[in-house]
């Protein structure tokens, strides 16, 4: 598939729905595939995502004819926002859609890290990967125990739930935090895509977490939140560290609009709900007048042709969500302990005892008892016996596998 063979013949304003255009129905949370859950999650991320681009790009412009072209644009892209999300259902709890939301954080990282084809934003992947697959852990606690709502209920058993790299051995010194960046003009597009993709998908939910943390009830999951949200802004420096820092606002412009294609592509050729499948057809149709304008308003700025960064402009293949228990697990038995170093991983265990992790991570955690996501599993083992899982087979690091103990030592302690 090309999106530059594809000239839309309507205008923009015919291509921009009515208020009755965008109310569209929302999935059922008890019925709905999972993994539609997660698309609606992921195209509300990037939506958000290309508003809040538009708008840092019109505050950081001086031509008032391009801001006008820009807004218009931007415009369509706020529609298209609240029509996906709208989608989810309001009976949906806050705690039931973070469920969905950490289960796209795993599906998404997995299936982008085994098709990428560069070693070091695949290290990148993996080792964010863990840390989300701990999150769903964690929060299927809070979720069986506070809501008498088992996660496998909403998930399908389309994911495992079980011990990742614990939450708290997440909390690293931010200097850690910062990658080597990618060159656009010369990467594979796959790496550009899915760079794209999971800084603005870890956006969404690192705003998620800061927008609906403080309406849960004062408690451990209240806490929970606040804990778990400062990993999320751990991995969008992550992601957005690897992103071209050399490219001019019109060339980020193109990419974004570029990336939109391929996703509303991708899930149109994916989606098994009929209706949100025209949902993703009709905003494939948008975005796709949103690349032509992009191009035309490179080349009319800064005489440049979208062939320069995007090549022949064929999409790679399409990106379809699905289980991927098998690669979890693997990544898992080899970098459970992995912590970062720079721009770099390293295994924890062989760190010096005055590494500024150690320092760091003492000093926010304070005493381990009191830290959150180690207060949900204790609070689930001490009023059930055991904490909550859903596995096909044992956590494959022996360290993990005691149901009646969370550990707090794997990626986080010396020797």
């Amino acid at each position: 598939m090309n999106p530059f063979n594809e000239k839309p013949s309507k205008s923009i304003l015919e291509l921009t729905p009515n208020w009755k255009g965008i109310a569209a129905k929302p999935y059922n949370k008890l019925d709905a595939d999972p993994f539609t859950k997660e698309r609606v999650i992921l195209m509300n991320g990037i939506e958000v995502e290309a508003a809040l681009f538009g708008h840092n790009f019109h505050r950081h412009c001086t031509d008032n004819d391009l801001r006008r072209d820009i807004a218009l644009c931007r415009r369509q892209e706020q529609l298209q926002q609240k029509h996906v999300n709208w989608l989810s259902p309001s009976n949906e709890t806050p705690l039931e859609t973070t469920i969905s939301y950490e289960q796209l954080a795993v599906d998404l990282t997995a299936c982008l890290a085994m098709r990428e084809p560069d070693a070091y934003a695949k290290a990148c992947m993996d080792f964010a990967l863990l840390e989300d697959f701990d999150h769903l852990y964690r929060y299927a606690n809070l979720l069986d125990f506070d809501g008498d709502v088992p996660a496998h209920q909403l998930t399908l058993d389309t994911i495992e739930i079980t011990p990742g790299r614990p939450t708290i051995a997440h909390h690293r010194h931010p200097m850690d935090t910062v990658r080597r960046f990618n060159n656009a003009r010369t990467a594979d597009i796959r790496t550009v895509l899915s760079t794209m993709t999971l800084t603005a998908g870890e956006q969404q939910t690192m705003n998620f977490y800061m927008n609906v943390g403080n309406t849960i009830p004062e408690g451990p999951g209240r806490d929970l939140y606040q804990e778990i949200g400062m990993v999320e802004e751990q991995h969008v420096t992550q992601y957005g560290a690897l992103l071209d820092p050399s490219l001019t606002w019109l060339e980020n412009l193109l990419l974004h609009e570029y990336q939109e294609c391929y996703l509303y592509w991708s899930f149109y050729e994916t989606e098994t709900d009929a209706h949100i499948r025209k949902i993703w057809q009709e905003h494939f149709e948008q975005e796709t007048m949103h690349l032509f304008i992009a191009a035309e308003l490179l080349e009319k700025h800064e005489g440049k042709d979208w062939h320069e960064l995007l090549g022949d402009g064929e999409f790679p293949e399409k990106l379809d969500l699905q289980p991927t228990k098998e690669y979890v697990r693997e990544v898992l038995a080899a970098t459970v302990e992995n912590t970062a170093q720079a721009e770099d991983f390293v295994d924890v265990r062989e760190l010096p005892a005055e590494h500024r992790f150690f320092t760091w991570n003492d000093h926010v955690n304070g005493r381990v008892q009191d830290v959150p996501s180690h207060i949900v599993a204790r609070e689930h083992i001490d009023q059930f016996g055991e904490d909550y899982r859903r596995e096909e087979a044992p956590n494959p690091i022996k360290d993990l596998q005691d149901r009646t103990h969370d550990n707090t030592q794997v990626g986080r302690k010396q020797g």
